[in-house]
């Protein structure tokens, strides 16, 4: 279609490719007008807002300058991708986001070709688009370039530098650009933080780079087998004028920057004039969180995903909290003050993550006993096994999708060594509106089978500082806590400390028909369709079983022996959790009942609200009410 200089551009784009015949003076406009439209519907329909606010005027100067989709943009988490999927076909859908059946919040190549890789965890998109770089380079494709586009949070994690450290050594033509507003979700921290509020470097010196390349490469002198000792020469060279050295091209990348990111017509200019160099370059830009919105530029942890807001004046829509149970992360962070008051061995440890896990009120309590390590996940863990070697007791909050990318450093570095240390997995089971990238829903079956584990859920808010003061108890080795997003059961859990022995559930109603086995908050659904159940005349009982692992053999052997149906009840994914090591159990002690697993099933699960996937999976209070009659 052509695009007309009306007073609506965004309702004209698309594609990129209605983007691209607009005149490099209308961008400003474009970035404007989608600003006011992702305000629009985030208002109503909650989504990382600073994030993709922050971000406008690099996607616009990205779709106008690439050749998008056969060049590929490659996102790293995607929180800033919303104005991505605007300009890529998704305008009209972009109310649907976040919902059951809509679009995802991140970037999916199954939802667009415009989405080039998929992104909901940090600091992989510099692998992801030089492993792409270096395919299209062995496949002989002209001219298809591929971009990197990675905050400054992101760069913290050890991925991106695996990334960057093999970016020099294969062919490509790839471009990193490194957006940074000097935040993640919280406030960055760590040595590469302060260093890149501290680089610079002359755009005059890049220049003369340029045309001293082009001039070698033009008379044949710029091989392959020279293009390292000159690459380093060259950085040496600058080092030494400039009295300073840059950690990129150190790496024998490129580098150039820092650039004013909210500059458009800037952006769209630099990108066209590296974006043919031959060998890996990195483009450094400076942005600001929530650019756009005073209200997010303030405070753009709190406005990073603000949920509902009056557009207008900037205040946030709280629903009626008042009497209602706290967060289970509010839960934990309260109590792990009070811990920590009682106990000096106690440390807080999180990646990247104080606001959402509510490390912030140990923060605020004991500064020096709380640390944020950035988005390290793999690090966290080991600093706290070593913390733990030293004779602290470190608690690590970690997301259950986010201790995946630590599975080696738990064997490793905790486990095999037996170390007292707890693990904390926030967001365990579904998640909601985030989707696939980010429900907790494998930790039960990855973390089952390692050895010198403990692994707990509670019930409750009651039972969850139950089971934080028992992990406290010395010798309890490697303690894993899971509970769930979102608020609790009960309005007043701040009750006294009692140990749950560990490897021991508890009943929690008698009956005859049927056994149901529930671990974790999803049990008070289960009772909720037990009942329902009743009404129906099934008479079923129930019990918590606390523990994964070790299991309560006791129990399990008195429901072996008096039940010949079990159904089990988990948040988790059904092939290998808590219903997978009943059958284990049953079928080594010679039980056979009738065994029914509710659970998260064999496929990843779309976004949608909680509610909504539970019934999606079966596993609501209505779902498990016909099951029991069923097999009643």
């Amino acid at each position: 279609m052509a695009v007309t200089t009306g007073s609506n551009l965004l309702a004209q784009i698309n594609s990129p490719k209605d983007l691209r015949q607009l005149s490099i003076e209308q961008l400003e406009q474009v970035c404007s007008e989608l600003r006011q439209f992702i305000m629009d519907v985030l208002a109503d329909n909650p989504g990382h807002f600073a994030s993709s606010f922050g971000a406008i005027e690099l996607t616009v100067a990205l779709h106008y300058a690439y050749n998008t989709p056969y060049d590929k943009i490659i996102w790293d988490v995607g929180h800033q991708a919303y104005g991505h999927k605007i300009l890529t076909g998704r305008r009209e859908q972009f109310k649907t986001l976040r919902k059951l059946d809509g679009i995802s919040g991140f970037p999916n190549p199954s939802e667009s070709e415009y989405d080039a890789f998929i992104a909901g965890h940090a600091s992989g998109s510099i692998s992801a688009a030089l492993g792409m770089a270096v395919a299209s380079n062995l496949k002989q494709e002209k001219n298809r370039k591929f971009v990197a586009v990675i905050g400054d949070g992101s760069m913290t994690g050890g991925l991106a530098f695996e990334g960057l450290n093999n970016a020099s050594s294969n062919p490509n033509n790839l471009l990193i650009i490194l957006n940074d507003n000097n935040m993640a979700i919280d406030k960055p921290v760590g040595g590469m933080s302060e260093y890149l509020v501290n680089i610079t470097t002359s755009q005059a010196y890049n220049k003369i780079r340029y045309n001293i390349y082009n001039s070698l490469k033009k008379n044949g002198l710029m091989r392959d087998d020279r293009k390292g000792a000159i690459l380093r020469f060259n950085n040496s060279l600058k080092a030494f004028l400039t009295k300073q050295h840059n950690i990129f091209e150190g790496f024998n990348i490129r580098y150039f920057g820092p650039v004013d990111g909210h500059d458009v017509k800037g952006l769209v200019r630099i990108i066209n004039d590296i974006k043919n160099m031959t060998g890996p370059k990195l483009l450094h830009i400076r942005t600001i969180k929530g650019k756009g919105f005073e209200p997010a530029e303030k405070e753009a942890t709190v406005w990073h995903s603000p949920g509902k807001f009056n557009k207008l004046t900037g205040e946030r829509i709280f629903g009626n909290s008042i009497g209602e149970p706290q967060l289970y992360q509010d839960v934990f962070g309260h109590t792990l003050v009070e811990l920590a008051k009682r106990d000096s061995r106690i440390i807080g440890i999180t990646p990247a993550m104080p606001t959402g896990c509510s490390m912030t009120y140990l923060m605020k309590e004991m500064p020096h006993r709380a640390f944020d390590v950035g988005i390290a996940e793999a690090h966290a863990v080991t600093f706290s096994a070593g913390l733990a070697k030293e004779g602290m007791l470190p608690f690590c909050n970690i997301y259950s999708s986010f201790m995946q990318r630590a599975y080696d450093q738990v064997i490793h570095d905790a486990a095999i060594q037996n170390l007292d240390l707890v693990l904390c997995l926030d967001r365990a089971g579904l998640v909601g509106e985030d989707g696939v990238t980010h429900h907790g829903v494998f930790d039960l079956a990855y973390l089952r089978c390692i050895p010198n584990l403990t692994i707990a859920s509670p019930l409750n808010e009651i039972a969850l500082r139950n089971l934080m003061h028992t992990a406290c108890q010395p010798g309890k080795g490697v303690f894993v806590i899971r509970y769930p997003r979102g608020k609790g059961e009960l309005k007043n859990w701040q009750k006294p400390f009692e140990i749950l022995p560990v490897g021991k559930g508890q009943k929690l109603k008698d009956g005859k028909d049927i056994a149901v086995l529930s671990i974790g908050p999803i049990g008070n659904i289960a009772a909720e369709a037990i009942k329902q159940a009743q009404a129906a005349g099934v008479d079923a009982a129930h019990y918590d079983m606390i523990y994964l692992k070790p299991l309560d053999e006791d129990l399990l052997h008195a429901i072996g022996k008096n039940f010949r149906c079990i159904v089990t009840v988990e948040n988790g994914a059904i092939k290998g959790g808590l219903g997978t090591a009943v059958m284990e159990f049953m079928s080594e002690n010679g039980y056979f009942p009738i065994i029914k697993r509710i659970g998260v099933p064999d496929h990843f699960i779309e976004h949608g609200t909680v509610p909504q996937l539970y019934r999606l999976c079966g596993m609501d209070a209505e779902s498990i009410t016909k099951i029991l009659i069923a097999e009643k």
